[in-house]
């Protein structure tokens, strides 16, 4: 196998760096010294294929309107039957400007002010702010835990229903919780949303983010019986690290939901530009592949390394991680106000990392750590939360 140096130092501060360059303003952590494990992306470099691309690109020198590259299109389909075996058509795919604008769409398309959106919480807190900013109400049904791990929980679930709801998103595999769901537990919330005539938004933009002995189910091979209310949102953004390019899909096989997602962007006025649809196309390949195979089991060493530091300290319990590269600490056993752990993450390991209430209820008790970046920051990160939490030791 072709090595990726995966431990490479690339410096990131003073790049216009999201992640990096604005922690600081946003959790008092230097970038100086401060260790950035909060925006969920990645410190490391795209395939070869990518960046290629991206050259071509810029030695032409010409940046007028696009025709869209035209490998972009059987690029996804290749994917999704190579990796997921998933056979999709081209005209299903519909391209939204990254999956928050995706499901943002989904919502404006299928449901009307003053509806509700229903959250399996703690999830991916993008969500709840598209459903806010568009006047719909979100509808907090939060997940069990079982054997330390998330499941979902339909008859605390059943008693939340109003009537008004109108969509269901679902998170899968599940950020931050990193649960991969099976196919049984699919077919369930599929037949929750038939029982309630709900529309079903599947975001699986981790999918490619899964670690050994886990397997990811498309929601549309589980559950193929609930085409007509299905929008399942994928992208290639997560999996090489190119959230920049904002582009991503909504594959709808259904021509009836598919023409309502598609008057959404044409009302919009939505269309992407040359880089993502280049960017994608290099990347959904053979040669990323190969890379997609290295980074999973660089990550997986990282979340081992991670998981036994954390869980040797009193009081603190990471979630196991199935997939995506966010690691979900539960503090609950230190006794400690959320705002103490907070300080203490913060001010004395000098870390930003993501507060768990953001993520809605049940998540007050965690913070979300991201593991994808050079092994000795996650060595770093571990000896800081020891010191910043040695009075437990």
């Amino acid at each position: 196998m072709q090595k990726y140096d995966f431990d490479e130092i690339i410096e990131r501060r003073g790049t216009n760096c999201n992640k990096w360059d604005d922690m600081e303003a946003t959790y008092g952590v230097s970038s100086d010294d401060g260790l950035a494990m909060w925006v969920a992306d990645m410190d490391f470099r795209p395939p070869e294929t990518v960046q290629a691309a991206v050259e071509k690109l810029a030695a032409h020198g010409v940046y007028g309107y696009p025709a869209g590259h035209p490998g972009y299109l059987p690029g996804i389909q290749w994917w999704m039957e190579e990796r997921h075996g998933w056979r999709i058509e081209q005209d299903w795919i519909l391209t939204a400007l990254g999956l928050v604008n995706g499901t943002a769409l989904a919502v404006s398309a299928f449901s009307e002010p003053g509806d509700r959106v229903i959250l399996m919480t703690p999830v991916y807190h993008a969500f709840a702010r598209v459903i806010r900013g568009q006047g719909r109400e979100v509808a907090e049904f939060p997940l069990a835990t079982q054997d330390g791990r998330y499941v979902m929980d339909w008859a605390a679930w059943e008693t939340l229903l109003t009537g008004r709801e109108k969509i269901l998103i679902l998170c899968s595999p599940h950020n931050p919780g990193g649960r991969v769901w099976t196919e049984a537990e699919l077919q369930e919330v599929a037949a929750f949303c038939q029982a309630h005539d709900l529309i079903l938004v599947s975001d699986e933009i981790h999918h490619d983010l899964v670690m050994p002995g886990h397997k990811h189910s498309v929601m549309a091979k589980a559950a193929p019986d609930i085409a007509d209310r299905l929008i399942t949102l994928t992208a290639a953004t997560k999996t090489f690290n190119i959230a920049g390019a904002h582009i991503g899909n909504a594959i709808i096989s259904d021509p009836k939901l598919r023409a309502a997602y598609k008057a959404q962007l044409a009302g919009l006025g939505l269309s992407t530009g040359m880089f993502g649809t280049d960017m994608v196309a290099a990347a959904y390949s053979p040669e990323g592949a190969r890379w997609v195979d290295a980074l999973v089991a660089y990550l997986d060493n990282n979340r081992k390394l991670f998981d036994d530091g954390i869980n040797s300290i009193p009081g603190l319990a990471s979630m196991p991680l199935e997939a995506t590269y966010l690691s979900w600490v539960d503090f609950a056993g230190t006794g400690m106000e959320p705002a103490e752990v907070k300080k203490r993450i913060a001010s004395d390991a000098r870390i930003a990392a993501n507060a768990g209430e953001t993520f809605g209820l049940g998540g007050e008790s965690y913070m979300r750590f991201n593991l994808a970046t050079p092994r000795c920051n996650v060595e770093e990160a571990v000896t800081r939360l020891r010191s910043a939490f040695a009075d437990l030791q």
